[in-house]
């Protein structure tokens, strides 16, 4: 690393209306460094790297490269200054296949008529193979989000950038795939790749960066050697204040209620088979292990999303026959869904009409005509209740910040008043502080009744929130751990099928 910058910003202000995403900002990433970029969702970090990559065009401030200021109009313009972009949320086309996606850029900037695209495959498939095996004639949207993710960074691997920016790189990501790209974005600073690191993983940006900055509000706040701070440092300058307790207090043994969901015995006939479990109100329930071991698969055949082939499905004592999710929604039975921008909310609607979309029918007058106070009423309670950052509820959700726009998601859920709440990696991509504000709605929410079941890939949310741990291996429920056995190498052997006689002593060591 050279202490030149190759990358400056200075005095960077963006307004969307009159929220002020970024006001009068610095930052600066030097050759061969990798620099971590922190902040609560809202904070601006995205914004900046939107104006960065060409997305967006600042109001005020300047942008410079190797010391020359620059006008960054398009995205295109940001490729050819070397610059390259990994958004936290997925951009390919769905329906072109992985070697396609990857070299987008290249298709459409050729001139000549015809495409090699035996070199195109091969050329393609060295490049995916150094993040994963994945086959490069797959059409994406055949590939699991986590998959999807990885063809992001190759997509920009193949782009001869000089600046690299990297938006929760990992958020979708197993261990395994994590590390391999940890190894690779440290390649890439051996070979002068100056690389910006937008995470809320502490252990990651700590092991990782060379120095971190902190933005809190649009404001800039600090930049620190990483050698000379703490995660608690970090912490305590992203959200302004002391954190003193990242998860709420569990619920005692002899609280359970009431036996609330029932299954038994579920199949799919593909992904899972035989899985059996049981919720009881007021508890929170974890479901653990590797992606792609059928976790998400059981919790939408839970709820009718997908077909079941066997199995049944009871809440409060009566059997469920859910042909679809809208039968789920009735009995009280909702889920979140992992792709929150694919089918959590409506980016185009306005806040206001995300949260009442999930049961219409309760706001409708006796004329059939929607009753937009209602609404309006439902819509504030619950934004205030979940404290989501907003100009207004009749801004559209396109606005917010990725942390905002999981709390509108869940919002939305919490609207049909639900007797069982399903969320699928509710807190991914989300700050530290709104984790915090998400972990204790949750308990509060089982506090009061409700039955709440998470899926989770961060073990220490599995750890730290939940009562009760499943952990699915192969489409099978593998073992379950109450909250006195809870801990990560627990987990970790269930989950990858180590069978060991003294799991339960272990647990109990590392818990």
């Amino acid at each position: 690393m050279t202490q030149s910058p190759i990358l400056e910003i200075r005095g960077l202000s963006k307004a969307f209306g009159p929220v002020k995403a970024l006001n009068d900002v610095r930052f600066e990433l030097r050759r061969g460094e990798i620099h971590a970029l922190c902040g609560e969702n809202g904070a601006g970090k995205s914004t900046l790297m939107n104006m960065i990559a060409g997305v967006l065009q600042p109001d005020e401030g300047d942008i410079l490269i190797d010391g020359e200021r620059v006008s960054i109009h398009s995205p295109a313009a940001a490729q050819r200054l070397g610059i390259a972009l990994v958004h936290q949320e997925i951009a390919l086309c769905q329906d072109a296949t992985v070697a396609e996606n990857i070299y987008m850029a290249a298709i459409n900037s050729r001139r000549a008529p015809l495409m090699n695209f035996q070199k195109l495959y091969a050329d393609a498939q060295k490049v995916m193979d150094l993040l994963a095996p994945i086959p490069v004639h797959t059409r994406v949207a055949d590939l699991s989000i986590s998959n999807q993710q990885l063809v992001e960074i190759a997509k920009a691997l193949t782009l001869d950038c000089k600046v690299l920016m990297l938006d929760e790189p990992t958020a979708a990501l197993t261990e395994s795939e994590a590390q391999r790209l940890f190894s690779i974005v440290r390649g890439l600073r051996e070979r002068g790749i100056s690389v910006v690191y937008i995470s809320h993983r502490m252990a990651e940006i700590f092991s990782l960066c060379d120095r971190v900055t902190v933005f809190r509000d649009g404001r800039y706040v600090a930049t620190d050697a990483i050698a000379a701070v703490s995660p608690d440092d970090v912490v305590r300058k992203m959200v302004g204040r002391e954190i003193t307790q990242l998860y709420p207090d569990k619920m005692a043994p002899q609280e359970p209620g009431r036996l609330l969901l029932s299954v038994e015995g579920l199949s799919d006939g593909r992904r899972f088979a035989d899985v059996d479990l049981q919720l009881r109100a007021g508890e929170i329930l974890g479901i653990g292990g590797l992606i792609g071991a059928g976790r998400s698969e059981i919790a939408q055949t839970v709820c009718g999303l997908r077909p079941m082939t066997s199995g049944t499905v009871a809440l409060d004592g009566k059997q469920l026959r859910l042909r679809s999710y809208g039968d789920a929604v009735k009995a009280g039975l909702v889920y979140l869904s992992e792709d929150r921008k694919g089918s959590g909310v409506f980016l185009d609607l306005p806040i206001a009409a995300n949260i009442s979309a999930l049961d219409l029918g309760r706001l409708t007058g006796r004329l059939g005509l929607l009753d937009r106070k209602a609404e309006d009423r439902q819509a504030r309670e619950l934004t205030g209740r979940l404290g989501v950052r907003m100009a207004g509820i009749e801004a559209t959700v396109s606005t917010l910040s990725g942390g905002n726009q999981q709390k509108v998601a869940i919002a939305k859920q919490l609207s049909v008043s639900p007797k069982v709440i399903i969320m699928d990696e509710p807190t991914r991509g989300i700050d530290v502080g709104a984790k915090v504000e998400i972990h204790r709605l949750l308990r509060q929410l089982a506090g009061s009744g409700v039955g709440v079941i998470i899926i989770s890939s961060e073990l220490p949310e599995l750890i730290g929130l939940c009562d009760r741990v499943l952990v699915v291996r192969e489409g099978r429920i593998a073992g379950e751990l109450a909250a006195s056995e809870l801990g990560e190498e627990a987990i970790i052997m269930l989950a990858s099928g180590v069978q060991d006689s003294s799991i339960q002593r272990q647990a109990q060591n590392v818990a």
